[in-house]
């Protein structure tokens, strides 16, 4: 399995779009938007794509799409649809 360190042994740090706070990628979640345009939660942190990345916190998650944090990442408008599909999906994510 491909693990998050450089091979110096530092973590590999990310930026919280909700929050704004740098983390390793280990507490926080992806959300991918694929060649398709579909923008979804990647719980591999390797599916093809843009990717985001927002706080195991679903405060996070809501000020990332208020903030517009999510449209700056992907350089594109996020639809409503997409908006609501990736709250109730982080409602459902096994986070511990």
């Amino acid at each position: 399995m491909k693990s998050d360190k450089k091979a110096s042994g530092h973590e590999v740090m990310r930026r919280c779009v909700g929050c704004g706070v740098s983390k390793d990628k280990s507490g926080l979640v992806r959300i991918v938007k694929n060649k398709d345009g579909e923008i979804k939660f990647d719980l591999s942190g390797h599916a093809a794509g843009r990717g985001a990345y927002v706080c195991l916190d679903p405060e996070c998650l809501k000020k990332a799409i208020e903030r517009r944090g999510l449209e700056r990442s992907f350089g594109c408008t996020v639809s409503d649809e997409a908006r609501n599909s990736l709250r109730e999906e982080f409602g459902k994510l096994d986070i511990r």
